[in-house]
């Protein structure tokens, strides 16, 4: 369990939440709620229904679609952003490589965050652009991976991540 020191101290240092102010960040992390997840534990399934995105305290996560893995995200890393802005249902699966704390904020939270203080929602595009930028990267290695070209259906699933 963090102390609100921590937390503050942990939420500062979060990219999403960078260049906001003090006041502002305290209050933020004083009502997101503090998750304990064991080893191998799923934190949500591709398709579910999704209204809150997690914050990597400690530990580490692989993002995947069923055995094939897309990322693996640590410490100051958030996830679960997608659902919280699309209302569609959860792209992928997240499941714990090691014991793992999370801070979560929800929809809700998020909204009203956002109202108070719109630089988060910059730094949010911010994410997503740089997540978009890194899939169209692995993208172009696998296009470019020996000369061979990969099937038309892998393609369209690459591109709906």
């Amino acid at each position: 369990m963090l102390t609100s020191v921590d937390r503050l101290l942990f939420v500062r240092g979060v990219p999403i939440f960078q260049e906001l102010r003090d006041d502002f960040l305290v209050r933020l992390a004083s009502i997101m709620d503090e998750l304990s997840f064991p080893t191998k534990h799923t934190i949500f399934t591709q398709g579910q229904e999704g209204r809150s995105l997690y914050i990597i305290v400690s530990g580490n996560v692989r993002v995947h679609l069923g055995d094939r893995e897309l990322a693996r995200l640590d410490q100051g890393t958030c996830f679960g952003e997608m659902s919280v802005f699309d209302a569609e249902p959860r792209s992928a699966s997240v499941t714990t490589i090691d014991p793992c704390e999370c801070l979560m904020l929800t929809q809700q939270q998020l909204y009203e965050a956002i109202e108070e203080t719109p630089g988060i929602a910059v730094n949010v595009i911010r994410l997503l652009s740089r997540r978009i930028r890194e899939q169209n990267l692995k993208i172009n290695k696998l296009q470019d991976g020996g000369g061979r070209r990969l099937p038309a259906m892998v393609y369209e699933k690459l591109a709906g991540l």
